[in-house]
């Protein structure tokens, strides 16, 4: 397997998508093609329908402080 780069084809619904200059090992007997995995990964993020898109960051609420004993000084070990 050598790393070559060639044009990736995909489908994204009703669209072909080409993607020239794409990261892939061949084989030199076969002709069998693995796609670079990190590339692979890119592509999907780039082609994400929520991309380009303001992420919606979750609201955590504040930690709530313990209170001390309401009565100071008193032994809870009751």
């Amino acid at each position: 397997m050598h790393l070559h780069f060639i044009t990736y084809f995909t489908w994204l619904n009703e669209e072909l998508i080409t993607v020239p200059n794409f990261p892939a090992w061949v084989c030199d007997v076969c002709g069998r093609r693995e796609y670079d995995q990190k590339a692979i990964s890119w592509l999907n993020l780039i082609l994400s329908p929520n991309a380009g898109r303001p992420t919606l960051r979750k609201r955590v609420p504040p930690r709530v402080r313990q209170r001390a004993s309401s009565r100071p000084g008193r032994d809870q070990t009751r």
